[in-house]
């Protein structure tokens, strides 16, 4: 197998100050309401202080004057609320409703734009930004997916479609997954074209519809409209992850890789009948059995070289004991107390295995029948390499019930794939980050979910995950959950942040 990643850690400057101006920008932004400009003004110098950004960083945001940068901020504020108000959960996602916000934007800014209607109201988005030299370079491509997951509003603060300001941060279903991240690269689109900024490769907006469950705006689009790709080179999209830790950043983490989804649908078969009459080999009992040995059963750990870099990479800033283990994963793996220590950490736990959640459940449609059939779906995720058969076989063994069965959702296995990181993109990010966030490394990181960057890759485009968003382990854990936010701060800034990599990489 070629090695996963060849990458250098990069090690960059102190990291002073960012907490403080953090805090003073949350405080502002809370009370925005009653302080108008003169508060969006001290947000930005907030900012500005956080950055520690100087006209010589040779990004080319610091060539853009104050004025136009506070817009900019504003303009993503602005965008964000309305974005999340815009109901596009998946399913039935109705993502032309999301389509519709992005087109009138580019219009009104003369940006070129396409909408297909991949199936009756949902939607891709295609939008471009022509190069300017006369020998161009292969496009780069932001790719964000439109719609959301499911959510309960009587498990949240405020309404998941509200967009509400709330004590510094915006809140609704998808500010970290991800209409953040599109609208970032929506901003930045304009950010280009607004400054006229010379490029020596066209720059792709592409909006897809359904990513959250079967990918059909992606493969419809790469079916019937792969010309409009112009054989890119790079592609961004979500994944990364930058934690927040004790209010400075941990590391960014750049997702060159992904692990697998295989899901599976566990059924279990007993004797119906009144249930004023319990049988103990009803299908309920069975099904709670199997599910039982299922959610007890630890999974092999393995180390992808990718993993072994990333943790190598991470030993200095951790406690002398785990940055002895991260040095050598390998052997720390071998460890009783290491694996125990593995599973309690949800962050390193994915890493380094093959991982089942029990996600749904299902049985009679009445409470006093005994179903004939019961029945749980478990959401896998497969590491690079890993052998799904071999995974379906092992849990057969594991529930050794002939009256339960085992067998995947889809018929079609995505095989995991990974970009090397030997490229300008890489690089940019890391020049990048070494202005926002001096004194944090830049890793090479596989992240937890399945992304689309999967489909992309095999057309031959080095794709990556790259969040130009930071947020704490609490912030991260709203994705898919409730309470969903982000910073106003991290909003405000991020797409700066982004432009800054965009430029690095397609500016002439």
């Amino acid at each position: 197998m070629v090695p996963l990643v060849d990458s250098k850690l990069l090690i960059l400057r102190s990291e002073a100050g960012q907490n403080q101006a953090r805090t003073k920008g949350g405080n502002l932004r809370a009370n925005r309401n009653t302080g108008g400009a003169l508060v969006r003004l001290l947000v930005t110098w907030a900012l500005f202080c956080t950055v520690g950004y100087s006209a010589d960083s040779g990004m080319a945001s610091a060539r853009i004057s104050d004025e136009h940068l506070r817009q900019y901020s504003d303009l993503a504020q602005t965008w964000m609320q309305d974005y999340l108000r815009i109901d596009t959960t998946n399913p039935p996602g109705n993502e032309m409703r999301g389509a519709e916000f992005f087109k009138k934007i580019l219009d009104d800014e003369g940006i070129e734009n396409r909408v297909f209607e991949t199936a009756p109201g949902r939607a891709d988005l295609w939008a471009r930004i022509p190069h300017t030299t006369a020998a161009a370079k292969r496009p780069l491509v932001l790719l964000n997916h439109m719609d959301v997951v499911t959510s309960d509003a009587s498990h949240w603060k405020v309404p998941p479609f509200s967009g509400e300001l709330r004590d510094g941060y915006i809140w609704g279903r998808g500010a970290q997954d991800m209409k953040d991240e599109g609208l970032a690269q929506l901003v930045v689109m304009v950010m280009i074209k607004r400054e006229k900024i010379a490029l020596d490769r066209d720059v792709i907006f592409l909006a897809v519809a359904d990513e959250e469950a079967q990918g059909t705006g992606t493969d419809w689009f790469i079916k019937n409209q792969r010309d409009l790709l112009e054989n890119a080179e790079f592609l961004i999209n979500e994944g990364g992850e930058n934690l927040l830790e004790n209010g400075k950043v941990k590391y960014i983490g750049v997702d060159v890789g992904e692990k697998t989804s295989y899901w599976l649908h566990v059924v279990a078969h007993g004797r119906p009948g009144h249930a004023s009459r319990p049988n103990p080999d009803s299908a309920p009992n069975r099904l709670v059995q199997a599910l039982n040995k299922i959610v007890a059963y630890k999974t092999p750990l393995r180390v992808l070289p990718v993993v072994d870099e990333f943790l190598r990479d991470m030993a200095p800033y951790e406690p002398p004991e785990k940055a002895s283990n991260y040095r050598n994963i390998r052997k720390a793996i071998e460890d009783k107390k290491f694996q125990q220590e593995v599973e309690r950490d949800e962050s390193l736990n994915f890493l380094l295995r093959d991982t089942i959640s029990l996600t749904m459940l299902g049985g009679s449609g009445q409470t006093n029948v005994i179903p004939p059939e019961a029945w749980a779906n478990l959401d896998v995720r497969i590491l690079p390499g890993g052998d799904p058969k071999s995974v379906l076989e092992t849990l057969r063994r594991v529930v050794n019930d002939p009256d339960v069965t085992i067998e995947p959702l889809e018929s079609e296995f995505r095989v995991a794939n990974y970009s090397v990181t030997d490229n300008v993109l890489f690089a940019a990010i890391g020049e990048a980050s070494a202005t926002y966030f001096p004194g944090t490394p830049v890793v090479p990181h596989i992240t937890s979910g399945y992304t689309e960057n999967q489909r992309y890759r095999p057309l031959g485009i080095v794709a990556y995950g790259f969040n130009p968003y930071t947020a704490s382990e609490e912030e991260g854990n709203t994705e898919h959950g409730n309470d969903e936010r982000i910073r106003v701060e991290e909003v405000r800034r991020g797409p700066r942040v982004l432009f800054d990599v965009v430029v690095k990489v397609a500016g002439e």
